[in-house]
């Protein structure tokens, strides 16, 4: 006897500022995999303590040496507050001085905003980086907000 299928929807309307990120760390070298560790432990932190804004966090893998973290977050400024807060922020700034033997990246997606996406020390292009033209993180388009608000200027000549 087949069974039916069972479906779902969710209503949004109470999200209209949604922000979902989705968040990827590639191993390079064998040292990446201990910094793999570290940031699972910030991940732990996160989910234990979550900050204001965050609604729910999924952890996925795309490969063997390639994890990656989904966020739903209720609005791009509570994203951006957590950033810039602490642990995050140093280890952010020290990541970019060192990346540990690992690529990262991210992608943003907003309801209100649009779209945006950074890419560090990746062996290849991912995602949105597969088909849309690479654009230099200099000027504007050096943090997600610019590149959020940045969209629609064409690239410097």
């Amino acid at each position: 006897m087949q069974e039916r299928s069972t479906r779902r929807s969710v209503d949004l309307s109470g999200f209209p500022d949604l922000v979902v990120v989705i968040l990827g760390i590639r191993v390079r070298r064998l040292r990446g995999v201990m910094s793999i560790i570290g940031i699972g432990k910030g991940l732990t932190q996160i989910a234990d303590t979550p900050p204001t804004g965050l609604l729910c966090q999924e952890q996925m893998f795309f490969g063997l040496t390639h994890l990656g973290i989904r966020q739903y977050w209720r609005d791009f400024e509570s994203l951006e507050a957590f950033t810039r807060s602490e642990p995050h922020a140093t280890w952010w700034r020290e990541f970019l001085r060192d990346s540990g033997g690992t690529g990262f990246w991210h992608e943003t997606y907003s309801a209100s905003r649009g779209i945006e996406a950074v890419y560090v020390d990746m062996p290849g292009p991912v995602g949105l980086g597969r088909f849309a033209p690479e654009r230099p993180p200099i000027g504007p388009f050096l943090s997600a907000r610019g590149r959020l608000e940045g969209r629609l200027e064409p690239p410097p000549a």
